[in-house]
């Protein structure tokens, strides 16, 4: 068989659905395996952004910054979700690689209890305290009489948000990836349809502008979930969730918010300050924000796959160390490592080269077409460097080993890059650009730091 003709048979394979053993057989293989789903499912994850900005920026920069000081917002409510779903996916792929598959449903089972207290209470403070959030976030008054709904409408449907990350983390824990990128593409699919349905009221629809936008964000993720849930019920796969598995077993919530408490708080760390970079930036007006915005997005685009791989480099260590093979598991990360630099270098040749073109796309204001323009080319100088630290941030969430990025996180994050990005900004009379830039050395230098630590091993220890 030809190079291309196996090199096609495995990217169908990777797609096809197919569980398989991952802690046995060719490592390379192993890692595109899963890691071909894996970044097909974070790329439409980041396709519900696209979507919703390519459409909503035609009703000009207040409904934009709306939405980008929304989504500013909701990263906490990410972080929450990003944390406890690598606990879940680290304690599921544990459970896997033991060989003990209803331990494993029992994790399902717990994690979504867990999923929806955590949403109720988002939920609530969202439909309660929606303006006030947008004025905190320095919405003007433009920007809250356009955004508030869209922003109590997104708050309040943070379960939808909560158990997509949630319930696709127990399918990638399993080593079922390829199913959690198609329940990604039913989610975007939907969204795709009704979100100009629903902000321009096409046909005998109301139009409902921005607000149509998070309804079709929800409606899509709600059916997204349903896929997930009709899945893992159904007994076809490694986990079969039934009703004994949904018994509250306090042991085990204990156990899944002990680990995910430091992934929990590594990502707050980190949204929390991209919070504040966001409320620096919103200083320079509706403008900057929403280039800083469209910017983002673009990244988020361009960059999520990237997670993707990390995401399969956390579930061959949590598999790995599960079944008493803590080298193999480091050659996963390495293996991946090389793909990961490989693919995102390239993505920043083309994201510095044709920034303005990209951000064009979706906007033809000029003042935001600069900012979003610089910030893309800013942040992608750092690419090389994130490539590696994000291999080596997940492959200590995947042992369980969640205590090491979180404190990396607050060193470079809050020690160093919110100063940095406010004496860039205010004090050298940078403006927005200092942000951009504060926000690349402290990646890049997150990145150098989690390379030396992985080095050391002590990952390979962690019992959870």
């Amino acid at each position: 068989m030809s190079r291309g003709r196996r090199a096609f048979a495995l990217i169908r394979e990777s797609l096809s659905g197919k569980e398989h053993d991952y802690t046995q057989g060719d490592m390379s293989r192993a890692v595109v395996l899963l890691a071909i789903p894996m970044m097909l499912e974070m790329a439409m994850e980041s396709v519900f952004a696209i979507v919703d900005i390519f459409f909503v920026a035609r009703l000009g920069a207040a409904a934009v910054a709306a939405v980008g000081l929304t989504e500013a917002v909701l990263t906490v409510l990410y972080a929450v979700a990003i944390g406890l779903s690598m606990a879940v996916t680290a304690l599921v792929a544990r459970r896997i690689g033991e060989g003990d598959a209803d331990a494993a449903a029992t994790v399902a089972g717990q994690t979504i209890w867990v999923g929806m207290a955590a949403a109720a209470l988002v939920g609530v403070l969202g439909i309660v305290f929606a303006e006030q959030i947008l004025t905190l976030m320095g919405g003007d008054a433009a920007v809250i009489a356009t955004g508030a709904s869209y922003t109590r409408l997104m708050l309040a449907g943070s379960v939808t948000i909560l158990l997509l990350f949630l319930l696709n983390a127990i399918l990638r824990g399993a080593g079922n990836a390829a199913l959690a990128m198609r329940v990604l593409w039913v989610a975007n699919g939907i969204n795709i349809v009704l979100c100009p349905t629903f902000i321009y009221g096409l046909g005998p629809l109301p139009e409902l502008g921005v607000t149509g936008a998070a309804l079709a964000t929800n409606v899509g993720r709600g059916i997204g979930c349903l896929y997930a849930l009709y899945y893992l019920t159904s007994g076809r796969g490694r986990i079969a969730l039934r009703l004994r598995h949904m018994r509250l077993s306090l042991d085990v919530q204990l156990r899944l918010l002990r680990v995910s408490a430091g992934g929990v708080l590594q990502f707050i760390i980190a949204t929390s300050s991209y919070i504040l970079l966001m409320r620096i930036v919103s200083s320079y007006g509706s403008a900057a924000v929403a280039g800083y915005t469209v910017a983002i997005r673009i990244m988020m685009f361009t960059f999520l796959p990237a997670w993707g791989l990390s995401n399969a480099a956390a579930t061959l260590v949590g598999q790995n160390l599960g079944a008493g093979q803590p080298e193999r598991a480091e050659q996963s990360v390495w293996v991946a490592t090389r793909y990961n630099v490989a693919f995102l270098v390239a993505i920043a040749l083309v994201s510095i080269a044709f920034s303005e073109r990209l951000v064009g796309i979706f906007t033809n204001d000029a003042d935001v077409l600069r900012y979003g323009s610089d910030c893309l080319r800013i942040i992608s100088y750092g690419y090389g460097f994130y490539a590696v630290g994000l291999i080596m941030v997940q492959a200590f969430n995947g042992a369980g080993d969640t205590g090491t990025p979180t404190w990396l996180n607050a060193l470079c994050f809050w020690v160093l890059q919110l100063p940095l990005a406010y004496a860039l900004a205010e004090v050298l009379a940078l403006g927005p650009e200092g942000v951009f830039w504060a926000a690349a050395i402290a990646e890049s230098l997150l990145a150098v730091l989690a390379w030396i630590l992985f080095r050391r091993g002590t990952w390979k220890l962690k019992v959870v």
